[in-house]
């Protein structure tokens, strides 16, 4: 965990930022209720902030969700047969009103923002959805989607406006790629299930920080930015997308702090408070998802090859990267290699 030095009465005492309170990974299927009684069961359980039409007759509903809940959003990972629903009910009306951050994993779901005018929303996209406002979605079969529910005055107070339905695309936003990998990875690892409460935790607070700033980014076009009113959330989410953003380009030897500022949407002064926020550095951060790589890549690989392992990680010079895994790992790249695959017996 980070520390940081906070400055008291003129000495220096380590703080460490609180964790947040650990959260627990609830899994939801069709299957844990009766045929007759599926469809209430999971309108009820799965879709609180909207209402989940009855399907067609001869097409039975199966479905599965993992969620992840906290004070500040959920996150969820859904897979679906065919199915629709609608947001402009009583049921948002009875709800504080939550703002859906949407990524399309598989199959495709039609959006009518307005009668006759379908929106085709496919794999990879990302789109943000108001359950006040209103919608009609009808989901295809096989779906799979990941989704973030942020309170909708957290999302208002990102984008300096009333969010709405939208798609959201690199075009409009340069984070909208670094959203998209965390959110997918953050789906892998909860369907993995290799992960506690407090790793879950940590996690979904910086999914939900890199949301902010992706819709903060987003919101940011055509105004003057505020630029202190909520610095701490501002530095979480810059720290969120920076990391995200080395471990796509650790393999790069010109990445430098200028092209991790550029791919985090901040400057370089705001990318150096935000990594002195969590006491760490900015290279020193890219060195350890370099060495990272390097041990996950010794892991996949049968044979290895030191010199060429060290120009994929971002390393120009093999010595130095020798000596850097040793003293991270305790073991040199080569007997990490051996020690992940054993020689047969004889």
């Amino acid at each position: 965990m980070a520390v940081r030095a906070v400055k008291t009465g003129g000495m220096l005492e380590a703080m460490t930022p609180p964790a947040p309170p650990p959260c627990k990974l609830v899994r939801l299927s069709t299957d844990d209720a009766e045929p007759a009684l599926r469809f209430d069961a999971w309108r009820e359980r799965a879709h609180r902030w909207v209402d989940l039409l009855p399907p067609l007759p001869g097409s039975p509903l199966d479905a599965e969700l993992l969620t992840l809940h906290s004070e500040a959003c959920t996150f969820g990972v859904m897979r679906s047969t065919a199915y629709e629903m609608r947001t402009d009910s009583r049921r948002a009306g009875n709800e504080p009103g939550m703002v859906v951050l949407t990524l399309i994993q598989s199959g495709h779901v039609l959006h009518d923002a307005a009668p006759g005018t379908p929106q085709r929303i496919g794999p990879g996209m990302l789109g943000l959805y108001d359950t006040r406002g209103p919608g009609h979605y009808r989901w295809g079969p096989n779906s799979r989607e990941v989704f973030l529910a942020l309170p909708r005055p957290d999302a208002a107070a990102a984008l300096g406006r009333e969010p709405g339905n939208m798609l959201i695309t690199p075009a409009q936003c340069a984070l909208v790629p670094l959203l998209s990998v965390q959110l997918e990875q953050l789906a892998q690892l909860a369907r993995s299930g290799r992960l506690d409460a407090a790793d879950h935790a940590d996690l979904l607070q910086a999914t939900r920080a890199l949301a902010l700033l992706t819709l903060r980014n987003l919101g940011r076009q055509g105004r003057v930015p505020d630029a202190a009113s909520d610095k701490p959330d501002a530095d979480a989410a810059h720290h969120a997308a920076a990391l995200q953003f080395m471990r796509l380009h650790a393999h790069r030897h010109d990445l430098d702090v200028a092209a991790i500022a550029h791919g985090a949407a901040c400057s370089r002064t705001r990318l150096y408070e935000a990594f002195a926020a969590q006491g760490s550095t900015v290279m020193g951060a890219l060195r350890e998802q370099r060495l990272l790589h390097a041990c996950a890549l010794i892991e996949q690989s049968a044979r290895l090859n030191v010199g060429a392992l060290s120009w994929r990680c971002g390393f120009a010079d093999q010595s130095s990267f020798s000596k850097l895994f040793r003293k991270r790992f305790g073991l040199s790249p080569t007997e990490w290699h051996q020690r992940m695959r054993p020689e047969p017996a004889p």
